[in-house]
C-alpha cells in the first residue's frame, strides 16, 4: 500500500489524487511545509507531492528547503508540482535532489506513471541494496550508508578491492575518515582474522621511524639494548595502514620500496632477510604525485603505492550525508554516556549544511561531543554550539507565516524567536554574567533567570564567547 502526502493549498489537487488511486492507498493532505513536516514526525510517507510555490516560501535554497524532509525520512521520494511557466525553477529543484516533477493541470495518466515508475525503481534499488549489504559485515552497514554519489563510488571501489591483495592509496583532506575506511577494507578482506596495524607516520620522529616500522637488532644504535620487532613484522599476514605516508624519510622510503617490490625487509642493524607477507594501505592528505615531481618523494615508490587509488571527498561536498553522520555520532555518544540525546535542532542542521567543515568529519564529531556535554535537553540546540557555526546565516529573524495558525499564535512565535536571539546575544556580550546581563537588559536577575530557563540557556555556555 502506498502512503502519499500531498502538500498543496488547493483542495482540487487533493481531490485529483483521491480519484487517481484506489482505497488501498493512504492519501493525506497538508496545506503548508510546516504542517507536512509535523505529519512526517508522526509517521513516514512513501511519496511526498509538494507544490513548488510552498517550497519557495521559506526563501532558502532548494537543497536547504528539502533537507528537513530527508532528515525526518531519509528515503522519502519527493515530487514537486508546478505550472508550466515555472519549468526552470522545477529543474533546479530536481537538481537539488527532488525525485521527479509533475505539471499543472495534473494529468491522471502522468500521475499514475510517475507513481508506478518510482515504485518500480524503489523495488529495484532495494534488491540492489540487499545484494550490496550481503558484502558488508553487519556492524559496518552504518558506515557504508550514504546518499552522496561521490561516496557511493568510494564504497563501490572498497567492495572491489577489499578481497584482493592489492596495495591501496587513500587520499583526501584531514578528517575525512581515511583510517576508518582502511579498517573497513581490512575487515572485509581475506586477512580479516589477522592483525590490523595502524601507524601515524607523521607522529613518529625521523630518528625512530625506521626502528618503529622495521624493528632493530640489539646494539644497532645507542639505546638499542635488545631486539625490537617492527610494525611490519608484528602485522605479519595482516594489514598495515601507513597514515601520512608523505612524511617518511628518504631511507624509510627505500626500505618500503623493497617491501613492495621484493616482499622482504631487514631490521635496522640486522642482516637477516625477513619475508613481508603483508598488505599495505597508505594514506595521504597531500598530493604525493606533486611531491614526487618536486623530488621530495620517490617516484618509483609513488607508483608502487598508487596501484589502487581511492579519493575521499571532503564533507562540504557530501552535505546530504550529514544527517546520517550526526545520527551515527549521537548513537556512539549515547552508548558511552548516561545521556540520551537523539536528535539535533533543525536550526543546527541548517548551520551544519552551510558550514564549510575545514576539519571534515573529525571536526563535526568534536563539535557534537562538545555540544553533547553542554546540552541539558533531549536534542542538541543552537546554544550548545559555537556562534561561528551560524555566522554565514542572515542576521535577520525568520518570521513564521503559517496561515493555519491564528494571528496571535504567529505573533507569539515571532516574539519568542526575537527574544531567544536577543537573550543569546546579551549573554554572549556579558560572558554569561547574570547581574551584568540583567542590568543591560533593564530587567531583574530573577526575570533573566526565568527567561534563561524558558530557552534552556545556562551561563556556562557563554563564558568563553565574545
Amino acid at each position: 500500500m502506498n502512503s502519499i502526502l500531498v502538500v498543496s493549498k488547493e483542495q482540487e489537487v487533493f481531490c485529483i489524487f483521491l480519484s487517481c488511486f484506489s482505497s488501498k492507498s493512504r492519501i493525506v493532505k497538508a496545506h503548508s511545509k510546516d504542517a507536512a513536516l509535523a505529519m512526517l514526525r508522526k509517521k513516514p510517507y512513501d511519496l511526498i507531492f509538494i507544490d513548488l510555490e510552498i517550497l519557495r516560501e521559506s526563501g532558502s535554497e532548494y537543497k536547504t528547503a528539502l533537507q528537513p524532509f530527508w532528515h525526518l525520512f531519509p528515503t522519502a521520494e519527493i515530487i514537486v508540482m508546478f505550472s508550466q511557466e515555472m519549468i526552470r525553477e522545477a529543474v533546479k529543484v530536481v537538481k537539488a535532489g527532488a525525485n521527479n516533477y509533475l505539471t499543472y493541470p495534473i494529468n491522471l495518466d502522468e500521475l499514475r506513471y510517475i507513481t508506478e515508475s518510482i515504485h518500480e525503481s524503489k523495488i529495484m534499488q532495494s534488491e540492489l541494496d540487499y545484494l550490496r549489504e550481503q558484502f558488508w559485515l553487519s556492524d559496518a552497514l552504518e558506515i557504508a550508508q550514504t546518499k552522496s554519489l561521490a561516496m557511493q563510488k568510494v564504497f563501490i571501489k572498497i567492495r572491489s578491492v577489499a578481497p584482493t591483495i592489492s596495495t591501496v592509496l587513500l587520499t583526501g583532506e584531514t578528517g575525512t575518515g581515511k583510517g576508518v575506511l582502511a579498517n573497513l577494507i581490512h575487515r572485509h578482506s581475506n586477512r580479516r582474522n589477522n592483525q590490523f596495524i595502524s601507524v601515524h607516520c607523521g607522529a613518529i620522529p625521523d630518528t625512530l621511524l625506521e626502528s618503529e616500522l622495521f624493528g632493530h637488532e640489539k646494539g644497532a644504535f645507542t639505546g638499542a639494548y635488545r631486539r625490537k620487532l617492527g610494525k611490519f613484522e608484528i602485522a605479519k599476514e595482516g594489514t598495515i595502514f601507513l597514515d601520512e605516508i608523505g612524511t617518511i624519510t628518504p631511507s624509510a622510503q627505500i626500505k618500503l620500496l623493497q617491501i613492495l617490490q621484493d616482499k622482504t625487509f631487514q631490521r635496522v642493524g640486522g642482516e637477516e632477510i625477513i619475508e613481508a607477507n603483508i598488505r599495505i594501505i597508505a594514506a595521504s592528505n597531500i598530493d604525493l604525485k606533486k611531491l614526487s615531481e618536486e623530488g621530495q618523494f620517490r617516484k618509483d615508490l609513488y607508483y608502487r603505492l598508487n596501484v589502487f587509488p581511492i579519493e575521499i571527498p571532503p564533507l562540504r561536498e557530501r552535505v546530504e550525508d550529514i544527517p546520517h553522520v550526526v545520527e551515527v555520532i549521537l548513537k556512539k555518544m549515547n552508548k558511552f554516556h548516561s545521556k540520551e540525546i537523539l536528535d539535533v535542532h533543525p536550526h543546527v542542521m541548517e548551520g551544519f549544511q552551510r558550514y564549510s567543515w575545514p576539519g571534515n568529519i573529525r571536526e563535526l564529531e568534536n563539535l557534537i561531543e562538545r555540544a553533547y556535554i553542554l546540552e541539558t535537553s533531549s536534542i542538541l540546540t543552537p546554544e550548545s554550539f559555537p556562534s561561528e557555526l551560524f555566522e554565514s546565516e542572515a542576521p535577520s529573524v525568520s518570521i513564521k507565516t503559517d496561515a493555519s495558525l491564528t494571528l496571535a499564535e504567529v505573533r507569539q512565535q515571532s516574539i519568542e524567536d526575537i527574544e531567544r536571539l536577543y537573550l543569546k546575544k546579551l549573554l554572549a556580550n556579558n560572558k554569561g554574567k547574570i547581574k551584568d546581563s540583567a542590568t543591560a537588559a533593564g530587567i531583574s536577575t530573577r526575570q533573566l533567570h526565568k527567561l534563561m530557563k524558558k530557552y534552556s540557556f545556562r551561563k556556562e555556555q557563554f563564558k568563553s564567547l565574545v
